[in-house]
């Protein structure tokens, strides 16, 4: 007989993991989004992010001076990233910036390393890790607070995005950028607030994925648990990486719990991948990306 509670607490438990993928896929979507660049160094800046607070935090840092000190660093590190290395490269072709953040992302990692150090460390953020039931269903405290942290800053985004000056012009480079340049907006200025807010959800990110993980140097690998949320959602679209990444988390646990015994298990770890190339070869474009649309 079907437990539908149990069915439940799997697909529940799946969309809050599913939130903290879709944080570190709108990470890529933002600068994606306007300058047409596949940051690889995503997840260097995550890593480097955790590693930044831990280490003030073990060094004796109060933990909200700590999280305000690595913000500071964040924005300085994505407005740097942003100005020194990808300025120069602008009307490169795709290939060379994306080569360009696949190096930084080494950089910024043995940055980290020279700064503090290449140990492990426990991260604290005051949830425990515990269920508790809610109708019946077991539901993880610190999934929850995840997916509460994950989603007040997409809300955040999108307000600022959409009511704000800058979001503004950042919704007019994002749909043309030659026409954005013909009404007089600045695309450094704007690209310079992208990268910004990248540093962010990198920090972000970073601090809820330390947490879970520890803070140590395959974190930076996160970045491959978005990639099948990009193909799914769309490279370009804010609202396909949140529903991409609910998907994804969904699957993997629903997969890994009710086909993983049929074909020994293990599966969690590539089953989004199959369903990432099903979408590539079948709608490219994923569920809310623009179609490229070339005319000869």
């Amino acid at each position: 007989m079907f437990d539908y509670q149990f069915f439940i607490e799997v697909l529940v438990g799946g969309l809050l993991s599913g939130v903290m993928y879709s944080l570190v896929a709108i990470g890529f979507v933002l600068i994606y989004k306007t300058s047409g660049v596949l940051n690889f160094a995503q997840g260097a800046m995550l890593l480097f992010a955790a590693l930044t607070f831990v280490s003030l935090v073990e060094r004796g840092v109060p933990f909200w001076l700590g999280a305000g000190v690595t913000l500071v660093i964040m924005v300085a590190l994505g407005v740097a990233v942003e100005r020194v290395v990808l300025r120069p490269l602008v009307n490169q072709s795709p290939m060379a910036l994306f080569m360009a953040t696949l190096g930084l992302s080494y950089v910024i990692e043995g940055a980290a390393q020279l700064l503090w150090g290449t140990q492990v460390h426990g991260l604290d953020l005051g949830i425990k890790d515990i269920p508790f039931e809610v109708g019946g269903v077991l539901i993880s405290q610190f999934d929850l607070f995840a997916a509460a942290i994950a989603g007040t800053l997409v809300t955040a985004f999108a307000l600022f995005f959409r009511y704000t000056r800058t979001g503004l012009a950042f919704r007019a480079v994002a749909d043309d950028q030659f026409a954005a340049l013909a009404v007089g907006l600045r695309l450094s200025r704007v690209w310079a607030a992208v990268w910004t807010a990248a540093g962010v959800v990198a920090l972000v990110a970073g601090l809820l994925w330390g947490a879970r993980l520890g803070v140590q140097f395959s974190l930076s690998l996160v970045v491959l648990k978005a990639l099948p949320v990009l193909v799914l959602g769309g490279f370009d679209s804010v609202a396909g990486a949140i529903v991409g990444g609910l998907l994804i988390g969904a699957i993997e646990k629903l997969a890994e719990v009710y086909v993983g015994p049929l074909l020994g298990g293990g599966i969690e770890a590539w089953a989004a991948y199959v369903v990432a190339l099903a979408f590539l070869l079948l709608r490219p474009s994923g569920l809310f990306g623009q179609k490229l649309v070339e005319r000869v």
